[in-house]
């Protein structure tokens, strides 16, 4: 748990932070970080997670939105709005070609 310390280093540290501290908020300091590090521990536990669920089912969770008009839509039924913009703009189709440089682009221009 405590890595390369030895007993005299955690004895050393633990000495230290009673000077510093005192014996009257060593406690109350000892109950905060062992706060602290059941949190972090949940946090990454919780990251981890979320990185190994598989993306297919995070898609197939339906969750309800609310639309601008005040209806509540799921989020796995496509508005109609959102698609009619996309066929109706031809560009969008273009831009998967690539495009040739007017000039060569290893000469600077005299």
């Amino acid at each position: 748990m405590f890595g390369n310390l030895g007993f005299t280093e955690i004895l050393l540290i633990a000495i230290v932070a009673l000077v510093i501290f005192g014996p009257h908020k060593l406690p109350e300091l000892g109950r905060s970080l062992g706060k602290t590090m059941r949190e972090f521990k949940n946090g990454a536990r919780e990251l981890m997670e979320d990185v190994r669920t598989p993306p297919e089912a995070e898609r197939k969770d339906v969750t309800p939105s609310v639309a601008p008009s005040g209806t509540v839509q799921h989020a796995s039924a496509a508005p109609k709005e959102q698609a009619a913009p996309a066929a109706a703009n031809p560009t969008d189709t273009q831009q998967d070609k690539p495009v040739k440089p007017a000039a060569d682009p290893r000469r600077l221009p005299e």
